[in-house]
């Protein structure tokens, strides 16, 4: 299947901590010439059949789609799921689980803001929440902007809310094994998001490529929103290393925050197998 295609594979709209609807995304998709896209919200596939229903609706091929939080080494990792079965009765109680925590950790996260007199950012933070179960650190972000405490959401996540920073509250999400095994047993492919995101040391990076690969693990996003086109290339060779499809998303989460816009990524580097080509049957196709 062409590597040259203008897929975005990674996205999150109001059903997570995305700021536009499932079909807002989908015609903005169409209308920046994405050919294949996919809704991935975090940790919840609430927004699947609205994504899937809007993409047949513009003429745009979908695959399903997922982002999972994992917990590996003390750090959260992102793994993206595509082209799973979203009525699956094990992945849908999986990221169930894996929700479960958000609101007490939201509170707890408020609670350490408030000891050094910013007050009141839980029940700002609900104001920005589609999904009170998926209240996460972007939905704080949003508040302290509102309130003046800093200018942009990129000047909060440099002074709060990151590991060692006022707000932070680590998580512990789902294990690695077990997302994976989530997204392939339903009948996808999981992908490891953002890899360059990661504050992993050369042997830590290598433990999360090897065990992810021997759980199931096929994918890794080559091309997406925070990647320099150096760190592409760097991640293009891990693909070939460890024998990985390419994936390409924007992680676009609104038009006001997000970096990169909807199919606005440069293409695959050459030589790699995109994600897509292991999904051709799991695409869903419009209706001619």
């Amino acid at each position: 299947m062409n590597a040259a295609l203008n897929a975005d594979l990674h996205c999150h709209s109001v059903v997570s901590d995305g700021t536009l609807t499932p079909e807002e995304l989908a015609l903005r998709a169409k209308a920046q010439g994405v050919q294949l896209w996919a809704l991935t919200d975090h940790d919840e596939i609430g927004g699947q059949a609205r994504a899937a229903a809007a993409a047949a609706a513009c003429g745009l091929d979908y695959l399903t789609g997922v982002e999972i939080s994992v917990s590996f080494l003390h750090q959260t990792v992102h793994i993206v799921g595509l082209g799973f079965d979203a009525t699956d009765a094990q992945l849908i109680q999986g990221l169930k689980q894996t929700r479960g925590g958000r609101a007490e950790r939201a509170k707890e996260m408020s609670a350490d803001l408030a000891r050094i007199g910013i007050k009141g950012t839980f029940e700002g933070a609900l104001k920005y929440v589609g999904n009170p179960d998926l209240i996460s650190r972007t939905h704080f972000a949003r508040y302290l902007v509102e309130t003046g405490v800093c200018k942009d959401t990129y000047e909060v996540f440099r002074k709060y809310l990151t590991e060692g920073k006022p707000g932070y509250v680590e998580h512990r999400w789902a294990s690695l094994k077990d997302a994976v095994h989530w997204i392939t047993e339903a009948g996808g492919v999981a992908v490891i998001a953002h890899p360059a995101r990661y504050k992993f040391s050369a042997n830590e990076e290598l433990a999360l490529f090897t065990e992810f690969k021997g759980h199931g693990g096929l994918g890794v996003e080559v091309v997406t929103g925070s990647h320099s086109a150096a760190e592409s290339q760097s991640y293009a060779a891990t693909a070939q290393e460890f024998g990985l499809a390419a994936s390409r998303g924007s992680d676009f989460h609104s038009p006001e925050e997000s970096r990169t816009e909807l199919g606005a990524l440069p293409a695959l580097p050459t030589g790699l197998t995109p994600v897509w080509a292991l999904l051709t049957e799991r695409i869903q196709h419009p209706a001619v």
